[in-house]
């Protein structure tokens, strides 16, 4: 609040911004059923297809190139993968690559903390690929470490990252398809670290970023509808990926299958089935929601 006497005053004649929501003859948001004519078998293949452009921020992780894969199976036409060191996945490119040899696929190496590279990246992308249609937002950090002994560094690091950066990035996006006029979708990672506490680490500042993911879907959802832009997010539960490998942290996996219902982690491939539905046909309708992809672990 303005400590200006004048400033306080002049609080009663602003104006609020309004946001304008899509209507129903938007054709960016109208519904999309599909063409007559086809058989059951190309109908469900309709149903899943995945078109146009896709980017992927943390393009270079193991979550990041298994939804990367199974964009590619379901029709995407380009991708490019953004990541702070691309070359580390280096071999899986080229295996994509090789497996999907029609597709341009391109990386690029991007701190999604910085809006100067964020922008760079994405006029490269919209000039190697011609448009973009999607952007899928992996880029995260994580640590655990007790609040009480946390510095501020490391809790601003952890929000820059994981909420500034996906903000950003999705900023980005979204004044390139308003330029464009075609609409598209974003998807960003939440956690289930942002519906429950973790036990037994502690981690309050991941826990926070990933919380507050969950209002920014919300909020670009209805500003952003009236480009027709779908904003929506995956909480995915633990995941058996490299992050949760190691002797030392057996004690907490053991911990966290045990208050699983299926007593496992989950398996990258199994976050892919909600992705591919956020950003294709099927998803058309979805907006502003939150999948868990937990394997009933919330459920507790």
């Amino acid at each position: 609040m303005p400590d200006n006497p004048d400033s306080r005053d002049a609080l009663t004649t602003r104006q609020l911004p309004e946001m304008q929501l899509s209507t129903a003859e938007n054709p960016l948001t109208a519904p999309r059923p599909p063409p007559d004519g086809l058989n059951a078998a190309q109908r469900a293949q309709h149903r899943f297809s995945v078109k146009g452009n896709a980017i992927i921020t943390g393009g270079a992780g193991t979550l990041a190139l298994e939804a990367a894969t199974a964009l590619l199976e379901h029709g995407v036409s380009g991708l490019a993968l953004w990541d702070l060191n691309p070359d580390q996945a280096l071999p899986a490119v080229t295996a994509l690559h090789k497996k999907f040899p029609h597709v341009k696929i391109i990386t690029e190496a991007v701190d999604v903390r910085s809006e100067a590279q964020i922008a760079s990246a994405l006029a490269d992308t919209v000039k190697l690929l011609g448009s973009v249609d999607i952007l899928c937002c992996f880029a995260g950090v994580v640590g655990c470490t007790h609040a009480i002994d946390m510095s501020a560094d490391e809790w601003r690091r952890t929000h820059d990252i994981n909420l500034t950066g996906s903000f950003l990035s999705a900023q980005a996006f979204a004044l390139q398809v308003r330029t464009q006029g075609t609409g598209g979708c974003v998807v960003f990672t939440a956690s289930i670290s942002a519906h429950h506490t973790n036990y037994p680490q502690p981690q309050a500042a991941y826990n926070a970023s990933k919380t507050a993911i969950l209002s920014l879907t919300k909020s670009l959802a209805a500003e952003w509808s009236g480009l027709g832009i779908r904003v929506n997010s995956l909480s995915p539960g633990y995941m058996d990926t490299i992050l949760n490998e190691g002797e030392g942290l057996k004690r907490a996996r053991d911990t966290w299958n045990s208050r699983n219902p299926f007593g496992r982690m989950g398996h990258p491939w199994e976050l892919t089935g909600p992705l591919v539905m956020l950003v294709s046909e099927a998803g058309r309708y979805v907006n502003g929601s939150d999948i868990i992809v937990d394997g009933g672990a919330m459920v507790f």
